[in-house]
């Protein structure tokens, strides 16, 4: 008797989850974002939601909450209710290298969210200034190790995915560099097309047009692959910088207990909307390369990066506020 009833609950539970993965969703979805509106993040997440919200039959209501690299939205999003119709838009920032920071947050990353889609990432791309000279990433790290010391390289702050690349440049190249961090992208560009600092591994998207216009020099993306934007730039990887990738991604989490078939089906519409030509367009334009993930996957991508961001925090003795 105790089997039947256990397996009855069971069975209605089974049965219950499914009737609401049919039937969702039936309002409109909340898709926190953690940057202000009109910036790149934002960008990118508005154009998924609204091919997510069509395929879905149901709009999806962006939320910016800016401030403190996207860790505010995240700590908010870890708390609401999980019922697949609060979202929020993961960044590489607040999902791996926030969380592999000594700093405590509101939240866990891998324990407070579920996975649901990858949507795609921007590369960096280390850039130098043409008035040094420098044609390739062999000559920096012949002139670093020539004057340690003297060579500069831009971020747009302490612990953004610029500054972990060039972190993980001096470790592997074994040269020493000074780290130059300013407040946001633009300023660090303005320095260093005006030849204050020397180099930036900067957001492909932010540098591509002064690259074209040879205002900057392009010496290597530090994606796994070449970017088709820019075919004839190498990677790191390929310039013999083994596990040299870094790269600024987005995707789509919800809170850790969103039924699976919630999550499956949002999985599916993601991954559908990321080969729809006009989401294809809109996104090169931003400088992002979409890629279809299982949630699986893209949990283990968030782990990886933890853990490998982790260890440059470590050895270089990053302190993130």
């Amino acid at each position: 008797m105790k089997i039947t009833q256990t397996f009855c609950v069971a069975a209605l539970a089974l049965a219950t989850s499914g009737t609401y993965a049919q039937s969702y969703p039936t309002k409109p979805i909340r898709l926190i974002i953690g940057y202000p509106a009109g910036g790149g993040a934002d960008v990118v997440g508005r154009v998924v939601a609204q091919k997510l919200g069509e395929r879905l039959g149901q709009p999806i209501v962006v939320e910016n909450r800016g401030g403190a690299a996207g860790v505010i939205a995240t700590t908010a999003a870890a708390q609401v209710a999980p019922d697949g119709y609060t979202l929020l838009l993961g960044h590489v920032n607040a999902l791996s290298i926030a969380p592999a920071a000594p700093t405590p947050l509101g939240y866990d990353a891998t324990r407070d969210f579920a996975p649901v889609g990858y949507i795609g990432f921007v590369p960096n791309i280390l850039v130098v200034n043409p008035a040094t000279g420098i044609k390739s990433v062999a000559e920096v790290a012949a002139l670093a190790k020539k004057q340690p010391g003297k060579l500069s390289f831009a971020s747009p702050g302490v612990g953004s995915t610029n500054h972990l690349a060039g972190e993980m440049f001096k470790a592997a190249a074994g040269v020493e560099m000074l780290h130059v961090p300013y407040r946001g992208s633009a300023p660090a560009i303005t320095d260093l097309l005006g030849g204050q600092v020397t180099m930036n591994f900067d957001a492909l998207s932010s540098v591509s047009n002064f690259v074209r216009q040879g205002k900057m020099t392009a010496l290597a993306v530090t994606s796994k692959e070449r970017n088709p934007a820019f075919p004839t730039v190498p990677t790191m990887v390929e310039l013999g910088y083994k596990d040299f990738d870094v790269t600024i991604w987005y995707g789509i989490v919800a809170p850790i207990k969103t039924p699976a078939d919630i999550v499956n089906v949002l999985n599916r519409e993601v991954n559908a909307a990321l080969v729809d030509p006009g989401v294809v367009k809109q996104l090169a334009e931003l400088g992002v390369q979409p890629k279809q993930m299982t949630p699986a996957a893209f949990g283990t991508l968030i782990r990886q990066d933890t853990e490998k961001y982790g260890q440059v925090i470590k050895r270089a003795g990053i302190v993130i506020e």
